[in-house]
């Protein structure tokens, strides 16, 4: 009888995501678990529960025609009561986030000043965070903060700015 039954563990702050037949049955929390092979039940993934955090460098070019580099930094984690969406819904989740994170700062630094870029970087970061949310709230991921955690403006504004103040 052992052999027609199966235990398997699920690891804390991480779930796992049963099929039947190859079919979603159902999510399983941490803790251990009967896995009755002969029935089809089967363990698709896990999905981690942590806090997770993706930096993304997004090159662009302000209204006074300099080209800055933004550097983002996103966290982010799936929601338990969303497993399902987040296992089955995305390939690629990094990816994704990357993405609407380039389309947001792409569409927002282009309207502004290289001064008003370090000015209003909050003003960025809670633009990206907004659409984050609203997206990735879809494919069952909470957004928990976005910051702009630096600004590179093109090496020879710096440069030039260096030479002036030596002046």
């Amino acid at each position: 009888m052992g052999n027609l039954l199966c235990c398997v563990k699920v690891d804390p702050s991480t779930v796992s995501i049963r099929e039947r037949f190859g079919k979603f049955d159902q999510v399983l929390e941490p803790g251990c678990h009967c896995l009755p092979w002969f029935l089809g039940k089967q363990i698709a993934g896990n999905l981690s529960l942590r806090l997770q955090q993706l930096d993304v460098r997004c090159e662009t070019k302000t209204k006074d025609n300099v080209f800055v580099t933004v550097v983002a930094s996103i966290q982010y984690c799936a929601l338990a009561e969303k497993a399902s969406d987040a296992f089955y819904k995305l390939t690629n989740t990094r990816t994704q986030i990357q993405a609407y994170v380039f389309d947001v700062i792409r569409a927002t630094v282009p309207k502004l000043n290289l001064d008003d870029v370090f000015e209003q970087k909050n003003d960025i970061a809670k633009a990206v965070e907004q659409e984050l949310e609203k997206a990735m709230s879809a494919y069952g991921f909470e957004i928990v903060q976005t910051l702009i955690v630096d600004i590179e403006p093109d090496e020879l504004v710096t440069k030039g700015h260096e030479l002036n103040q030596r002046r």
